[in-house]
């Protein structure tokens, strides 16, 4: 056994980065040295490193034990236990090491050795250093997650876009960067030409256009390398979305400005012939769940195919799956302007009848299905105007039949109120008692009645006060639907496609790739009366000329077809 007053000084920081916590290993050589001098013992040897302790497999640490091992040591000088190990391995070797070879751990607080009363402690001591790595972890993920969640990826920022510096912690985005993100951008536009491949446009960005990454203290200012360009073209972040973990399947619409739209990245992908990074399995069609097969009754779904001309031998391939032409062997990412084909079909899923033989059809014809039948009901803002108008003066006309039914019905209602008083009366009345002029049983079925027919009676005041109203504000939407609904169905969002097809009524089917809807009743009117009166058509077709109302009001009353409620 050495000289117990052999010592070898280990000072450690977490950070491997050589700027940050440079202090942290100077306090600690210092101070221990100080240790030192007060307790007598010498230092045969500094020891430091800079890496994290979370994990075993420190080079200057296994050093440390390698000595102590060889008995070059009988000691360590260190400024926290948690500074020796932070992990269970790390942590058993250090309290083997005092078992098996007796060294002391000395530290400006404590001495640990295996004599000394103090021992258990150091048992608790690596057990807080690795109980504060794990909750340190759980924090940090949960941080992560909830950045996530918040729709900003937790990381650093990609090619194009910038760490907030400036924002708060917990609060930190992702803007564009603005020398950066348009060079990107008019990277992935060259790709989306189709003549220049990843190499070519890889001189251009870095030679012409002088691309840079952005300078931190120790790295970057260094023209963009191939690999990180792939990385960049097959990254679904710029398109909007990431998966966070990767490979979690766990995906998130970012806040972030997407730099390209989501046609353009799919356009991109099949320029590269791969699949690019992973991104949501499932593709939400726009009329999916909405058609029954008018065959079958099984519902109709959809598929999407995509497809490549070969721009060397004109060969057409699907390019799932596919990195070259399957008949001239010709890499995608070298042709020269392919041709892109892109489908979406609606078809029956034939889970009722696997038989079925009813074909499929593409979605640019069923849209012109959609939008030949918006327009047969669609009718010009001056009609509509002219409607509502019209159904307000009859509304008006209306209004002293409506009062007279519901003063009507007022009366009966309360003829049937005083019934019932009386026949309460009659039933508690002194005469009574015995039940000889009323008895509970037919108390009890009279009651019921007069209960029965107030209640009828209460639901037609109701609907009577109600009806007009209701009337003309069902008109009202019907109305506003035939007028604007053409130009909904062509400038909507998905949803709002899917809401005007389900408003137009109700059985809708694709049978022989035609597709039947039964109407609203109001809507069938509209087609009707311009199907048979031939005069007014042009009135309910939106012009930027019309007739006045004068002409307008002639036809409709020549016509009381048209009026009809």
């Amino acid at each position: 056994m050495l000289n117990m007053k052999k010592y070898i000084l280990y000072a450690r920081k977490s950070s491997e980065a050589e700027d940050r916590q440079i202090l942290s290993i100077d306090s600690q050589i210092k101070e221990l040295k100080e240790v030192a001098k007060r307790l007598e013992i010498e230092i045969i040897e500094v020891l430091q490193e800079s890496k994290s302790a979370k994990s075993p497999g420190r080079p200057v640490f296994n050093t440390l034990m390698q000595k102590i091992a060889l008995g070059e040591a009988s000691g360590v000088l260190c400024w926290k236990l948690d500074r020796l190990a932070r992990n269970a391995v790390d942590g058993g070797a250090i309290i083997w090491a005092i078992k098996q070879h007796g060294i002391e751990i000395i530290t400006p607080a404590q001495i640990y050795s295996q004599d000394s009363e103090n021992a258990f402690m150091m048992y608790v001591e690596f057990g807080m250093a690795q109980k504060f790595v794990d909750d340190l972890s759980k924090n940090v993920k949960r941080g992560l997650k909830a950045k996530a969640e918040k729709g900003w990826l937790p990381s650093g920022a990609k090619p194009g876009y910038m760490n907030d510096k400036y924002a708060e912690k917990g609060n930190k985005t992702t803007p564009p960067d603005p020398v950066r993100f348009p060079l990107i951008r008019r990277a992935w536009d060259l790709m989306l030409t189709g003549t220049y491949n990843v190499p070519k446009i890889l001189e251009i960005l870095n030679e012409e256009w002088g691309y840079r990454t952005p300078k931190h203290k120790r790295i970057g200012g260094k023209p963009i390398c191939r690999s990180m360009l792939y990385f960049v073209f097959s990254d679904s972040f710029y398109y909007g979305e990431f998966e966070y973990p990767r490979g979690s399947g766990i995906w998130y619409k970012g806040k972030h400005k997407p730099m390209i739209t989501l046609e353009e990245y799919d356009r991109v992908q099949q320029l590269l012939g791969r699949k690019g990074r992973p991104r949501p399995k499932s593709i939400d069609f726009d009329y999916s769940g909405l058609l029954l097969c008018g065959n079958c009754g099984g519902a109709v779904t959809a598929e999407e195919k995509r497809q490549i001309i070969c721009s060397a031998c004109k060969t057409k391939f699907s390019s799932k799956n596919k990195d070259a032409c399957i008949k001239c062997g010709t890499r995608i990412e070298e042709m020269v302007e392919p041709t892109l084909l892109h489908y979406i079909y609606y078809h029956c899923t034939k889970r009722k009848n696997p038989q079925c033989a009813q074909k499929s059809i593409r979605v640019e014809d069923l849209e012109l299905q959609i939008n030949e039948l918006l327009s047969k009901i669609q009718i010009s803002e001056r009609f509509k105007a002219w409607a509502i108008k019209h159904l307000n003066e009859l509304n008006d006309s209306e209004t002293e039949n409506r009062n007279a039914a519901y003063s009507s019905l007022n009366e009966v209602y309360k003829g049937c109120v005083q019934r019932i008083d009386n026949l309460v009366r009659l039933k508690i009345s002194s005469q009574n008692t015995d039940g000889s002029l009323l008895s509970d049983e037919e108390f009890k079925q009279q009651k019921n009645i007069l209960l029965r027919e107030k209640s009828v009676l209460e639901e037609k005041i109701r609907s009577t006060e109600d009806r007009i109203g209701k009337w003309i504000e069902l008109s009202e939407e019907t109305f506003n639907l035939a007028c604007h609904a053409r130009y909904w169905f062509e400038n909507g969002t998905v949803q709002e496609k899917r809401e005007l097809l389900v408003s137009l009524g109700s059985n809708l089917t694709l049978k022989d790739k035609t597709l039947h809807v039964d109407l609203q009743k109001p809507l069938y009117f509209l087609i009707e009366a311009k199907e048979k009166v031939e005069e007014i058509s042009p009135m309910f077709e939106p012009t930027k000329k019309g007739f006045d109302e004068a002409q307008m009001d002639n036809y409709f009353s020549e016509n009381p077809t048209l009026l009809r409620g």
